[in-house]
């Protein structure tokens, strides 16, 4: 059973140390910036790969320290990302962490993480995250790619309706919910059975 409980993290309202910059490290900066352009990232690395240089070139919000890790990195930090193939370090940021009840996520070990990274589908505003509950990151792709297959492209034109809709109905909140279930049901059923035909 999966007992992962979801959030969305606004990313640019906490601070984030990413220590690594290989491939790996890039590799979550991708994801990191793909979600939240305006993520505030430290990025601690013994060496860093030059994509990483290039990816937040002109970024305010990204600091990059080319040099290894310090115990003072995790001051005023957040949230803690691993990138690094170094077990030693893993399990000393691991207890650090820990200490301070910072939530944090290591490349490839999920018994040493706080929280997962999933598959993301983006359309627009809709956000759709995935889990395989650490078992398998390859069958999570899978789902997004069908996923973003099967979405409409305009489903996001439906949800800023759905805001305005929203914003312009009466009556309690149990009555606005009964409104709002009855139009989604119809019009998703409705882009359903075009997007098969």
């Amino acid at each position: 059973m999966n007992e992962l409980f979801p959030i969305y993290v606004k990313l640019h309202q906490v601070q984030t140390l990413l220590v690594g910059a290989g491939n790996v490290g890039l590799e979550k900066l991708e994801a990191i910036l793909a979600n939240s352009p305006e993520a505030k990232v430290h990025i601690v690395a013994a060496e860093v790969n030059p994509e990483v240089y290039t990816l937040v070139k002109g970024k305010t919000n990204i600091d990059v320290s080319e040099r290894l890790f310090d115990e003072s990195d995790i001051n005023n930090i957040d949230l803690i990302m691993l990138a690094t193939n170094n077990t030693t370090l893993n399990a000393h940021i691991r207890q650090l962490a820990s200490k301070r009840h910072i939530l944090l996520n290591v490349a490839d070990k999920p018994t040493l993480c706080d929280f997962y990274l999933g598959s993301v589908v983006c359309k627009g505003n809709l956000k759709i995250g995935i889990s395989t509950n650490g078992k398998s990151p390859t069958i999570a792709k899978r789902l997004k790619e069908f996923l973003n297959e099967l979405l409409p492209e305009e489903i996001d034109e439906t949800l800023e309706l759905m805001g305005q809709l929203r914003d312009n109905l009466k009556g309690d909140f149990q009555e606005k919910v009964r409104a709002l279930n009855a139009h989604t049901k119809d019009v998703l059923v409705k882009k359903s059975y075009d997007s098969t035909n």
